[in-house]
């Protein structure tokens, strides 16, 4: 009996105090004290800067993590920091509130039970935060809902003060500020004012607000104020989807109709081909983020990454960059088959995706040579988005895909074959920048094409491959000045079906071993649960204001 009581208190006591140490990791805090100033820029841009002061409740988890909303995903991540009394913290992307935002890893700064600590977060740039005034077509307007925590987790009066820094060019008559929403427990007009730099600001104030709330700020002011193209108006794809259901408004009898038949078959249809779209994009929408300037000195390989060029595609690039570089040869085309030239040439430098990728060739079984090709791209893809960091995605692209079309207007300019295929060669991985570059190497080698030296080394049909600076003896050819020459049609073909091979008989599908890669590049985002709290839904009064909607979170 004794043994049976003693067991008996053992069990109880490790479950009481499982229980106990349960309900001690809830976070449980408070906000004494929080600031909020949203400036709009003249490029029509918003800037944000949160300043919190948390109390954390005895006994409760360490806050470790603080969620800040952001009212869309245009903004520039690059631009955040933090900082926990004046000491900088990283920033994450394991958001764990509603909607869109980034999470503050207070690392060694956490703030322990009991304990207290100030937090700085600084948004440098959020676009498509101006929208046209309903009442004023002469105006703009801007909203911002402040982020908020979750109401269970946060106790006791929060003294908030919300400052809105207009554009600057203002007359103190023209802008109009919005009365304040969503509960707000002081006036509803702000405070009206200059700062430093001779900016109106607007700025409402209590000491009785609420951190889990959600309360909206806003203001109208001249649109010329800032560019035009900084304002989100209605598109025409927005309109015709507005008259089509205007339309079926008037026809209402149907709509249930529709609506099932668009449930039961458009939507999983829709959904399908979405899901199928994204399974190809391995590129992670963060390298999408926009920073400033454009990034040069990309090799034309890590620039068909940016692009999201297909993955066979990218694969013979890095084969003809081999070639070329009398790194490799190709002793059989199908099933193709690589071969690593040794000694490489002391002036070669290998860049480190093409160490890898003449590394999975090692292999002989397909299913380990696949495995260690996704593994080179997803490094490739990472180092690309490294490279990226604080740079215009849109400038970028927009810089590789010109060189592309310069490259192309050259070879199409040549006058002799001598000349269209010598610029060709110089140029070869950058014409396969162009989506359409098969299709246009058969357009523009019509005539005789002059074969580079090492060629050889690339198509063995045309010869045995050369490791030298010889010409290689290609079968069916004619000789031109000491080169090799071949119909215009052959030399097409051969491009292409090394793009063709890789798809079908190395990569086991382009589709299939892409998907293999966008999961670790770019996953489905996963939705969990958090011991932090969730903050609620986001509606804003009007159409015509930018809603900036911030999710709670820890």
């Amino acid at each position: 009996m004794k043994h049976r009581l003693l067991a008996f208190w053992l069990v109880f006591s490790l479950a009481l105090g499982l229980t106990t140490s349960a309900v001690a990791q809830e976070y449980s805090f408070s906000v004494p004290r929080e600031r909020v100033r949203v400036m709009v820029n003249s490029d029509g841009t918003l800037s944000a800067d949160y300043f919190f002061d948390f109390q954390n409740a005895p006994g409760a988890h360490v806050i470790d993590f603080v969620d800040v909303g952001l009212p869309n995903s245009s903004y520039d991540y690059n631009s955040i920091s933090a900082d926990v009394d004046g000491s900088p913290v990283s920033i994450s992307s394991d958001y764990q509130g509603d909607g869109t935002g980034v999470a503050v890893d207070l690392g060694r700064f956490a703030i322990a039970p009991g304990q207290s600590g100030s937090v700085h977060v600084r948004i440098g740039s959020i676009e498509r935060m101006i929208y046209p005034d309903d009442n004023d077509e002469a105006y703009a307007s801007v909203e911002f809902m402040p982020t908020y925590f979750g109401s269970a987790y946060v106790r006791g009066a929060t003294d908030l003060t919300f400052t809105l820094v207009l554009p600057p060019g203002l007359a103190s008559e023209q802008p109009r500020y919005h009365p304040a929403r969503g509960g707000w427990p002081g006036e509803s007009a702000p405070q009206i004012d200059m700062d430093s730099q001779g900016n109106i600001t607007y700025t409402w104030h209590s000491p009785q607000a609420s951190a889990a709330a959600q309360y909206t700020f806003g203001a109208s002011f001249p649109a010329s104020v800032v560019p035009e193209t900084a304002i989100v108006r209605t598109s025409a794809l927005e309109l015709l989807f507005g008259g089509i259901f205007a339309l079926l408004g008037g026809l209402f009898n149907l709509v249930p109709f529709i609506c099932m038949g668009g449930a039961f078959f458009g939507l999983p249809i829709l959904s399908a081909i979405g899901e199928s779209r994204r399974k190809l994009q391995y590129m992670s929408p963060k390298i999408a983020i926009e920073g400033h300037g454009i990034k040069r000195g990309l090799t034309a390989v890590e620039a068909a990454i940016l692009l999201g060029l297909p993955l066979d595609r990218v694969m013979t690039m890095i084969l003809f960059a081999l070639v070329k570089k009398g790194a490799a040869e190709v002793t059989q085309r199908d099933p193709l088959k690589i071969h690593a030239l040794h000694p490489i040439p002391t002036t070669t430098n290998l860049r480190e995706y093409e160490k890898d990728f003449l590394d999975a060739f090692d292999f002989s079984e397909p299913r380990e040579r696949r495995a260690a090709l996704q593994n080179m791209v997803i490094t490739l893809v990472r180092a690309v988005e490294a490279k990226m960091s604080g740079f215009s995605s849109k400038e970028t692209k927009d810089y590789y895909r010109a060189i592309n079309q310069k490259a192309w207007q050259q070879i199409e300019a040549a006058g002799t074959p001598e000349v269209k295929s010598q610029m060709y060669e110089e140029a070869l991985e950058w014409t396969m920048l162009d989506r359409d570059a098969d299709e246009r190497t058969r357009r523009v080698f019509t005539g005789p094409v002059i074969v580079p030296h090492w060629w050889g080394r690339y198509d063995p049909a045309y010869g045995p491959s050369v490791s030298g600076s010889g010409s290689a003896p290609m079968v069916g050819g004619s000789s031109s000045g000491g080169r090799t020459s071949l119909p215009g049609a052959d030399f097409a073909a051969s491009v292409i079906t090394s793009t063709q091979t890789f798809a079908q008989k190395v990569l086991g599908g382009t589709n299939t071993f892409t998907e293999g890669i966008t999961k670790k590049t770019n996953p489905v985002p996963v939705t969990r649960s958090s011991g932090g709290g969730r903050g609620g839904g986001c509606a804003c009064a009007c159409a015509g204001c930018a809603c900036a909607c911030a999710g709670g979170g820890r």
